[in-house]
């Protein structure tokens, strides 16, 4: 019980810092060495080592091993896999492959001539396409400046457009994704599998619950603030901007994509590409395409350094939140906190799939309140094993949901990146956005967690 309270505190604490603007990778690494220190001192017969390390000879090093043992853990890990899917995703984005994907997706929608229509059929493009950009921020750009224009030209208010473009990563979907190659992991189960198998199912059905919702509630607030048709006329400017880069680029971004895919125990078991060497292949794609293109050498060398730029961008924003988290979440353990929580719930008689409501919501709530989904998402993943040994049940009934809650999270929090973004580009609060956001996204919650019960349960 003592574990238990000091976690709470420790918790409560952390969250309040982070809430305040503290650097949360800081707030997560104390937060954890503080709930280590204390299991050394009033709990001597816990264990603080990380898994299978060896003790320094003195707990107090111990301590500090721990941070080490993660940080050695995490980089030639998931760490490696989310440096290498951004540095991808930056390169993709620095020779046009990006740009030029969106542009020759987003022409079918053209022809339709209902806004609230190509509204839903924006969100549900843009939600497929961020299967291949896995960056919320990077791909809410890529639409404000393609399909955002096309929809105010259409009718469609700035505000809606906007916070359709900002539920486009509502679902963190594909191997490229940090988070989804995390659940995989903790899993058990390659990022392909954990894509076509669990991923998938659930997001066809969400897609088309958020898709439907869309439309009304946009249709309701437009009508609601009384939207004249034709507005404004389509901005060509940004669209013209991404013109540049050939067409067959479009393919581009898609090839790691496929040879994850392709070459796993989906298709083609024998022979086995993982995410990071897919992404390196790609990467390598897209530099002798651009070789083919300029003809200059020196020039396409010297762009493709974007490519190892990002890696250390990404280990200083994403990674070293992966480290500090998993501290956190291991001290957590350490002091018996998350033990006392799952006894107790299953002493009580609550079922794992109430258990698995809970934990999905606290990764909401967090993603919600910190406006990062990867933050909520790493800080409690490492949870979901031991709760699920505990009941008996495979690791993804409790890791399917959590991950793809952190998204959903993300979508109604009004400190969000991508929804102080598009709230830029609706001329708006972000309170709006996040008000014309938050039935789509319970929508998508409920339907979430009623599919995880009914495939998984």
């Amino acid at each position: 019980m003592l574990g238990l309270l000091i976690g709470i505190a420790i918790t409560a604490i952390a969250a309040r810092l982070i809430i305040k603007n503290y650097q949360p990778q800081t707030v997560l690494l104390v937060a954890g060495l503080i709930l280590l220190t204390l299991t050394v001192l009033l709990f001597p017969d816990h264990s603080i080592l990380y898994q299978k390390a060896k003790s320094t000879g003195w707990k107090g090093f111990d301590v500090f091993a721990f941070v080490k043992e993660s940080l050695t853990t995490q980089i030639s890990g998931i760490g490696l896999i989310i440096m290498a899917s951004a540095a991808f995703a930056d390169y993709m984005d620095n020779i046009g492959a990006t740009g030029a994907m969106v542009r020759v997706c987003i022409r079918p929608l053209e022809l339709i001539k209902a806004p609230y229509a190509i509204l839903a059929a924006g969100y549900i493009l843009g939600q497929c396409l961020h299967v291949a950009i896995p960056s919320a921020a990077g791909l809410a750009m890529l639409l404000l400046v393609t399909v955002f224009p096309m929809l105010i030209s259409l009718g469609v208010s700035k505000p809606a457009a906007a916070a359709m473009i900002g539920l486009c990563s509502f679902m963190d979907l594909g191997p490229a994704v940090g988070t989804a190659n995390l659940a995989a992991k903790t899993s058990g189960m390659s990022a392909a599998v954990y894509f076509v198998h669990h991923q998938i199912p659930v997001a066809v059905w969400v897609v088309g619950v958020v898709a439907t919702l869309i439309f009304f509630t946009a249709r309701y607030y437009d009508r609601k603030i009384g939207t004249a048709l034709g507005q404004l006329q389509s901005e060509k400017g940004g669209r013209q901007a991404m013109a540049n880069a050939p067409r067959f680029y479009a393919f581009l971004p898609l090839v790691p994509i496929l040879l994850i895919l392709v070459f796993s125990p989906l298709l083609v078991d024998q022979v086995s590409v993982d995410v990071v060497t897919a992404m390196i292949v790609g990467s390598l794609a897209g530099m002798a395409c651009e070789l083919l293109i300029k003809r200059d050498v020196m020039v396409t060398f010297k762009a493709f350094q974007v490519f190892f730029n990002s890696i250390g961008t990404t280990f200083a924003s994403v990674v070293s939140l992966l480290v500090c988290a998993d501290v956190f979440a291991q001290g957590l353990q350490a002091i018996g906190a998350v033990n006392y929580i799952i006894n107790s719930v299953h002493d009580t008689g609550f079922s794992v799939n109430l258990m698995a409501v809970v934990m999905t919501l606290m990764v909401g709530v967090t993603a919600m309140i910190t406006g990062s989904g990867v933050a909520a998402f790493f800080a409690f993943s490492g949870l979901a094993p031991a709760i699920a040994t505990k009941f008996g049940v495979s690791a993804v009934t409790m890791v399917l949901p959590m991950q793809l809650m952190a998204g959903m999270g993300r979508a109604i929090s009004p400190v969000a990146g991508v929804i102080i973004a598009v709230s830029k580009a609706g001329e708006c609060s972000t309170f709006e956005i996040v008000r014309r956001t938050m039935i789509p996204a319970l929508g998508g919650m409920a339907t979430m967690l009623l599919l995880n019960y009914l495939l998984n349960g």
